[in-house]
């Protein structure tokens, strides 16, 4: 909202003078959401520790002038009770999280910590304020128990995970399954988790990602090192997942309780692509870059082949992906020529959103018109 008025952004007003509090608001998904729900007129809280870098989207976009910035621990749990009483807000996201496979080996311990009391202490906090009339959980595709089956996987299909990062992601899926069951019935607050595939664009330098890791090979001027070119992933851009999780949030809170649970936010089914496919796309977009295939490389255990299906969000949200594969590539390429530039970025990150709504409302897609 940089001139003071809610922006023509989708979802009917229905965000507008709506206290929303996110945690993880200083993470890349985080900060994309806050971002957004400020244009649309919401008054923004945040719940996170402090951004990892000065790189960070949080960072470079000066939001902590832009909302309600709080620094905590998702993990201490009587701290984000307390912050929660004191706001007492109508709409709740849970995004804090340790976000990374690789890291989830090296810290198997804050991975499950992180990961699994931060969604206790969510919804603890959630059960205990009154006020909250929506809370919204955002977990991982890598929830399933993910049999690399070329088909993709269903919100009913099993938990599972073979590394930290995904066993705890599908305890994340089960606790609130738990709480929605045990304490959400007929309560004060509908409960709901959202499922997303990589998520790309600009703003994440986060370790161990192929396209933070493209770009500072980039900046460097040095070639990337692509340790698994042929996983397929659902990629999309940051900015489709998060229209998936508004538009859960605004049908929850207008319309009700027939849309607690899980659901899917991901590509069409016939849109995945391998990690050379995004490389290469990106290359056509600017050729500037470059990568090399080691032979032999060894690498901790990661999916190869991991698909979902959104069948449930696009017949019952009336969701569906908003940019086409060449789309994707091109927003998140703009996106970190954006960060290099260093030039007004907050600005540049709302652009992004007008012209991803302005996408939307041409292909008809009911949350934007």
């Amino acid at each position: 909202m940089l001139n003071g008025k809610p922006g023509n952004m989708g979802f009917n007003n229905i965000f507008s003078g709506k206290k929303v509090l996110i945690t993880g608001h200083t993470g890349f998904k985080g900060s994309w959401l806050a971002i957004w729900l400020k244009e649309l007129g919401a008054e923004v809280y945040g719940y996170a520790l402090p951004p990892y870098s000065d790189q960070d989207n949080f960072v470079t976009t000066g939001l902590a002038k832009q909302i309600n910035h709080f620094e905590g621990d998702v993990r201490d749990g009587a701290k984000l009770t307390g912050y929660f009483a004191e706001i007492q807000p109508d709409i709740a996201f849970h995004l804090a999280a340790q976000p990374l496979v690789l890291l989830s080996y090296s810290d198997p311990v804050g991975t499950f910590e992180t990961n699994l009391m931060g969604v206790i202490n969510f919804f603890e906090a959630v059960r205990t304020t009154p006020s909250v009339k929506v809370a919204i959980n955002v977990t991982s595709d890598k929830c399933y128990d993910n049999k690399e089956w070329v088909w993709g996987y269903r919100e009913n299909d099993p938990m599972g995970g073979k590394d930290p990062y995904s066993a705890s992601k599908g305890c994340a899926e089960l606790i609130t399954s738990s709480y929605l069951h045990s304490f959400f019935n007929n309560s004060h607050c509908l409960v709901a988790s959202a499922r997303a595939g990589n998520v790309i664009g600009g703003g994440d330098w986060a370790k161990d990602r192929i396209v933070p890791d493209y770009f500072r090979a980039f900046k460097a001027g040095q070639k990337l090192t692509i340790r698994n070119p042929h996983a397929t992933r659902p990629w999309q851009h940051v900015l489709e997942p998060l229209s998936g999780y508004l538009c859960l949030a605004a049908s929850l809170y207008e319309k009700g309780d027939k849309y607690v649970g899980g659901w899917n936010f991901g590509p069409e089914d016939t849109a995945n692509y391998s990690v050379k496919d995004l490389i290469d796309k990106m290359l056509l977009i600017d050729s500037t870059g470059g990568y090399e295939i080691p032979e032999n490389a060894v690498k901790p255990h990661e999916a190869t082949l991991l698909k979902l299906d959104i069948s449930k969000a696009v017949n019952y949200l009336n969701w569906r992906p908003v940019l086409s594969f060449d789309e994707t590539a091109d927003f998140t390429v703009s996106g970190y020529k954006d960060d290099i530039s260093a030039n007004d970025i907050l600005s540049k990150r709302v652009e992004q959103i007008k012209l991803y709504t302005n996408k939307a409302i041409q292909k008809k897609i009911e949350w934007a018109i």
